[in-house]
Order: C-alpha cells, then structure tokens, then sequence
C-alpha cells in the first residue's frame, strides 16, 4: 500500500513547478551572481526576481530580504543580530516556552554570555498572554521573539498585539513564521514586526534555504563573516538554484492562498473528526480556533505515540514523546500546555499539506483505528491477521536498535540500596558487577545462573530468537562456564502480532541453543504491550575455574573478540538505513556464540573477562577496572569496529543507550584530544551480544589471540593494557 505523507510541518516536498523553475540554474545558468560577464548576469538577475517574489508575499521591499541557508540560520541571526548591535542599550530578550530549538538554544547561549532571558508561559491552548509580555518588560529589554504558529499544535500567537505592545516600550520584535507561512496569511504590515524569519522546505521549496525579513533602518550585527554580499550583511556566494527555488515557492504559496488555506482546513477537519468517531476520548491539542488549519495534535490515553507510529507503517507522522524504559521524553510544548502524562505519552502530530487528499485522510482513517483498537485490545479476544506480508519486527518496538540496559547511574543508585546477601556458598554475586551470579554445589561444582532479555533489534522473528539466546547464553560464557540448559523469558503482544511470530522467535532461540548443545525446556509467558525475548540459562563450572570481571593485573594485555558497533547498526537497521550486506554482518555477528572464545580462555587461563553488552566497551572495561582497582590504556585505533558503524554516528544514528553509557563513564575516562566525538560514542556504543573482553598476563597474550583465530574467532584482537590504578580508571589513547 502507498505510504501516507502526514508530516508537512517537518517538511514539504518540493513542488513540481518549483523543480521546474530550479532546473534551468542546476543545468545550463551556473554563473556566479557576482560576476559581470553575461553568466553572472543571468544568475543575478534570478536571484533579483526571486527576491522580488519573496517580497511580494511579505509585502515588504526586496532591500528587507536577506537569503539565509534555512529557518534556523535566519532565527540565529535575527537574534544574535540585535543582541549584539543593540547591546549598549540592554540585555534582555523576551521569548516563549514553546519556541524552535533554533530561537530557545540561541537564547539559552547568549544566557551564557550575560544576557537575561525571560521565557513566558502560555495557557493550555499554548496561547502567550499579551498581558505577559508587557508586564514582563524591562528599561534592559532590547527584543521580544515569539513564533507567530507552533509546529506541534498549531496555535497561533496575537503578534499584531504584542508587537504593539513591544514598539510602544521601544522593543524590537521578531517572529519565526516558519509554520505559518503558505497557510495562513502573513505580511509585515498586518504583523508590523521587525524580523520575521522562515523556511524554504516547509513552503514546498528545498532544504537548505530560508530567507529573513530585516526592517529597513535597523541595524544587525554580521555573524558571517567574508565578502559583502546580502547588503553586506551575509557573506558567501548566492545559492542561486535554491533562490530561484524558494522565489517561486513563495509566489505560488502568495497566489494560492484562499483556495489552500480551505483545502487544509477541510482535510484537517476530515481527520480529526474521523479519528474522534472512533476514539470519542482522544484529546485535541491547541487552540480550538486560532490554529493553523493544517495541524491536528492528537493524544491517544493510555498509549505510546512511537508503538502506535512503528506499526503504523502506511502513514507518516510525529510523535509528541519518547518512552524509555526509565523515563517518558515529553516534548516541551506539551509540557508547557499541560497535557496530562497519560496523554501526553501518546500524542501524534498529523499535518496536512498541498498534496494530501480526501481519499488518503480516509485511508489514514482506516490505519490509526486498526493499529490504536488493535493496541486496546485485550488479550483475550481473538485476532485476525493477515500472515501473507513480511512483519518487520523492530516496528513493533518503540526501543531503539539495541539491547539498552537502564542508565547505569539509575542502576547503581538502585542496587546501593540492597542488602548484599551473607550466603558462603555464593561465589559472586551483587558485590562484583557481574552479569551472572555463580552458587557452590560443592568442592568440584558451582552453579552459574543468568537471565537477559530485550526487544527486536532485528526485523526477522528468527533472527532476533538466535540474537537473544546467544546474547543470553553469552553471560555463562564469559565466567569460563559450559552451559547446562535454558528456560525461555517471553512478553508477547497477542493483539498486535500473529502466534507464528512467537514460535519463530522460540525456533532461532532452540536453533542457537542446540549450537551451544544445550536445550530450552520450558520457560514463562506474559502478555505484553510489545515482543520481548531472552532466556534464563543454567551452567557449570569447577568453582577454582570461575573467571569474573575482576583480578585483572597491571601489565595484562585487554583482548577483544568481537568488533563494536551494533547498537548503532541495529539502530540504524530499525531506520530502514542499512544495506543488505551490511544487515547480514550485523545478524551474524550478533548471532555468533561466544562459545569458541571462553574454551580459548579457559584452556590458556586468564585473569579476568566480561563480556561487552548494554553498558558498551567503555561501561563493562569500567567495571573491571573498578573491580580489580587498576586502570585501562585502550588504543582507540586498535578498537575493531563494523563496517559503516562511523558513518552512521557522524549522520545522528545514535541510540540513547549509548550516549547514557558515555555520560556514565566520562568522568572515570580521560581521552587523548586526538579522540573525536565519533570515536567515543562509538566506545560507549551500547551492544547486543557482544564480544567477549579478556584480561590475560602479556607472556600469554600471543598464545591467546593464536588460540582464539584457531577456534575460528578471527577478529579478536589486542586493544590495550592494564596499568596500575590512576586517578582515572580508563584513559583512550
């Protein structure tokens, strides 16, 4: 089935006529505006007509429209601009609790630089109080930045009124018109402001351009720096191909208006009082009225706004939270009107735009009830389900791609407050950070006992069975043990997903246990909101045989077995952003069994091991480290990682779990300034069944890694070395 586009206020698609109008200047007229010969001419005077076209819209002169990269850059400068130009006369800037990130971190910096910044509230339908505004300005009041429509709910904000408000005290007033513009009308005139930014992909032109509206006479403060384009106001070369872009965008929007105004409306009315037939208890966010007319925020109770979008795989949208196994992200919009937590937690922003029609808002109908009435469903009515398409696992997960743990400071903070139990017979327990607990039968056997489990990090029910039972089987593993059998930890969502799902994931788990040699023989079901797997297994070991994660030894060598990066791939996997090759060696390197590496280890002796999971390298080196009261010298070059693991964090492909583990383990870790941001998200990188970390004396360092290639564990390799303890227990070289 066609994917449904409701997300216009993340961003537009280009216009055809747009595409059209670009396509002369990306082909044949390359000149640069600045030239005077016959090329550049032509590209100036593109770029003078499309000035002309923006200005039109605004009904200002084309001397007031500087061109800027984006929204975000004309909300910088507008800002920065008049603080830094007008400091002479104050300090304070007024703004709101539910602007653009691009106007509240701009504020939040120049805090930092002895500013006073006051953010002002706003009532439930997230509306500013002109009131406010004016009870709030100083003799040090230098400028008032109010958006004039919010991007998740849509209100919009009296900036006629305030901005007499402002101008009567002698303020400078600007407003991020992003949203509102090509949807409502917006002129200059009837706002009367000072600055007014906005953005070419919301109005159906390309990334990458905006433009800032500067009234004339007032003076900014250049933030880039260079030749004296822009009036001298902004330096580099005209992007002359998203100029002409943005100029017709801008007269189609102007022409069109009335008819798309109407048409958003009706579509947007369509929705909301489609999804409320169906669900008469869903809250609307935003004013009732004064609301743009494409913008329906809409809170499901009792729900989860990404479950909801992961299986809602026909219609694109955005959510208004996060959900955390430890916490509930709300979005500071939400936040500031007040929703209740309970609906907070499953509010989607649907937005409609130029190219949406009825016909698609009745099949977007269709799909919430299905997915939201299948979400409410208990579990115990029988449901149908279509078996004939492929089920992609990980969009029935909010979780990101990896097998996160709690934040380790969450967990710490936790098990401080148990009670360590006094049984003689337990050989490691809660005092070491173990993940597996080891009980003495007798002088020749222990018992080893561990449990893990974890949402899909993999699409293929099968394929997420073997990641779990291996990832879980690995705990035995790396405290030198064989394990005995397993029992299956299963939650199960019988209302979203067929029962062949579950005996899929139940056949990799036997598959992969049968390769450890051991079988699963029961187990424990519940039904849950969404699929989660792992197993409990059982193992044995001599109880002067146990290696755990602490008693390794200055001068050790630190072997790793495995290369790192699968919380990244996993969740980059989750994106639909990997390639099939690159997929492949996630799967199979997350499914590989640790088995091979602890008989190596078990057979050379060795000081200490762990094996490298949710907390990441650095998380798990650290806990050795602490353990045995040395430090840790990790080469970073050393540290294999997955092929495009590198690319993928440079591109924002980072999952939460492992920017919890870097801020866990900054303060104990000292990095070389040679050391990216790249390098250290990828070490803190939080993984699924990782490789095993082994602390071995340096004589047998060699011996081991010999050992281990002979064993087919091939990509073990050397990273550091153990050192006696220092102030910090892991520096990165």
């Amino acid at each position: 089935m066609d994917h449904i586009y409701l997300d216009y206020n993340a961003t537009s698609p280009i216009d055809p006529r747009v595409v059209e109008a670009m396509q002369p200047y990306i082909s044949q007229h390359f000149g640069n505006p600045s030239s005077s010969h016959s090329f550049g001419v032509t590209a100036r005077k593109a770029v003078n007509a499309a000035r002309r076209q923006v200005a039109d819209m605004l009904g200002c002169s084309t001397a007031e429209i500087l061109f800027a990269s984006g929204g975000s850059e004309a909300n910088n400068y507008a800002i920065k601009g008049v603080a830094e130009a007008y400091r002479d006369r104050g300090n304070h800037i007024i703004t709101s609790a539910i602007e653009h990130p691009s106007v509240s971190e701009v504020c939040a910096h120049l805090a930092t630089q002895g500013f006073k910044i006051t953010y002002l509230p706003v009532d439930e339908f997230g509306l500013i109080d002109p009131q406010q505004v004016e009870e709030a300005i100083t003799p040090q009041t230098i400028l008032i930045s109010i958006m004039h429509a919010n991007n998740e709910i849509g209100t919009i904000e009296p900036i006629a009124e305030i901005t007499d408000i402002a101008h009567g005290h002698g303020v400078l007033i600007h407003s991020d018109c992003a949203q509102s513009l090509g949807k409502i009308p917006v002129t200059v005139a009837e706002l009367g402001v000072d600055l007014l930014s906005f953005a070419g992909h919301k109005l159906y032109a390309p990334k990458g351009i905006g433009a800032l509206y500067i009234r004339d006479g007032l003076k900014l403060s250049k933030q880039i720096h260079g030749a004296d384009h822009e009036l001298n106001r902004r330096a580099g070369t005209e992007n002359v191909i998203e100029i002409v872009g943005l100029g017709k965008a801008c007269q189609l929007a102007g022409d069109g208006l009335e008819k798309s105004t109407a048409h958003l409306h009706q579509l947007r009315d369509r929705l909301e009082a489609g999804v409320k037939k169906e669900f008469p208890q869903i809250r609307i966010n935003g004013h009732p009225k004064k609301r743009l007319p494409n913008t329906a925020s809409i809170s499901f109770p009792h729900q989860e706004a990404n479950t909801i979008l992961s299986e809602l795989d026909t219609v694109a949208a955005s959510a208004g939270a996060a959900c955390h196994a430890d916490q509930v992200d709300v979005s500071t919009v939400l936040q500031a009107i007040q929703v209740p937590l309970e609906y907070a937690m499953g509010t989607i922003r649907f937005s409609v735009g130029r190219f949406t029609t009825s016909a698609e808002i009745d099949r977007a109908i269709t799909e919430i009830s299905r997915v939201v009435k299948r979400l409410q469903t208990s579990a115990a009515l029988p449901i149908d389900f279509d078996d004939s398409g492929e089920i992609k696992l990980t969009h029935f997960t909010h979780g990101l791609g990896c097998a996160c743990k709690l934040r380790p400071q969450l967990l710490e903070e936790v098990l401080q407050k148990l009670s360590t139990p006094e049984d003689t017979n337990i050989l490691v327990g809660t005092d070491t950070a173990d993940d597996a607990a080891v009980y003495r039968i007798d002088d020749n056997k222990a018992i080893i006992q561990t449990v893990d489990f974890f949402t899909p990090i993999v699409d293929d029910p099968y394929q997420f069975g073997a990641i779990a039972a291996a990832n879980s089987l690995s705990d035995v593993y790396a405290m030198g043990g064989r394990p005995l059998f397993a029992l299956n930890v299963v939650g199960f969502p019988s209302s979203r997903l067929p029962i062949s799902v579950l005996e899929a994931i139940l056949l990799g788990a036997q598959d992969k246990a049968e390769e450890a040699g051991i079988a699963i023989i029961g187990g424990h079901t519940v039904d849950d909101t969404e699929p989660k797997f792992g197993l409990a297994v059982t193992g044995i070991i001599h109880p002067n045989k146990i290696v755990a994660n602490i008693g390794a030894q200055p001068g050790d060598a630190l072997i790793l077995t495995k290369p790192i990066g699968t919380g990244i791939l996993s969740t980059a996997l989750k994106r639909g952003l990997l390639e099939p090759d690159q997929a492949d060696t996630l799967t199979k390197t997350m499914a590989s069994l640790n088995k091979s590496a602890a008989e190596a280890m078990q057979a050379i002796g060795v000081n200490a091991c762990t094996d490298i999971t949710g907390f990441g390298l650095l998380g798990h080196l650290l806990e050795m480290m602490k353990g045995s009261g040395t430090t840790a010298l990790i080469k970073a070059a050393a540290v294999p990682i997955l092929p495009g693991a590198a690319d993928l964090v440079t591109s924002g492909v980072v999952p939460g779990g492992t920017r919890d583990n870097r801020d866990y383990s900054n303060p104990f870790t000292e990095y070389a300034d040679s050391i990216s941001e790249v390098q250290q998200l990828l070490l803190n990188d939080a993984q699924t069944s990782g490789g095993l970390l082994i602390a071995v004396v340096e004589g047998k360092s060699q011996e081991l890694l010999n050992r281990l290639t002979a064993n087919g564990v091939v990509e073990a390799c050397q990273i550091g070395q153990v050192v006696a303890g220092d102030s910090k227990q892991i520096k990165i070289l």
